[in-house]
């Protein structure tokens, strides 16, 4: 085998290396990445208590976070859901409301579909929803 003929091969191993990670317990999982997003929402907010339901706003924004949680925003406040199974949570899929309510509580149905295909993907059971809201300068 000539220097010639062995770069294609050379080449290959380069890009291989250039992909794999340092070491392997450096990998981010999805997990990782959706807690450090919520942890960046939550920034500067502090938990009030629990709580079954939250009213369901027209104008109020719901959405998954990766393997986390679902997050409802409305107004100031930051409600998260951190469901019954959390590594289910993809936020490559879109929520359905199965008969939504004036109210979104524990007992509401949820099931996603993907995105890409519109295919049924799964059930979320919702737990309670904890309200974050800004802390307050006391000054």
């Amino acid at each position: 085998m000539t220097l010639r003929s062995a770069l294609p091969a050379l080449a290959a191993i380069g890009a291989l290396a250039f992909a794999m990670p340092a070491t392997a317990g450096s990998e981010t999982t999805r997990a990782d990445r959706g807690q450090e997003r919520l942890d960046k929402l939550l920034k500067d907010r502090v938990a009030g208590e629990p709580t079954n339901c939250v009213l369901n706003r027209p104008s109020a924004r719901l959405y998954i976070i990766d393997e986390t949680a679902l997050v409802y925003e409305s107004g100031s406040t930051v409600y998260v859901n951190y469901t019954k199974h959390p590594e289910s949570l993809d936020d490559g899929d879109y929520l359905v409301l199965n008969n939504p309510g004036t109210q979104l509580c524990r007992t509401t149905q949820i099931t996603t579909r993907s995105r890409g295909g519109n295919f049924f993907s799964g059930v979320i059971f919702l737990d309670d929803f904890i309200p974050y809201k800004r802390v307050k300068d006391e000054g």
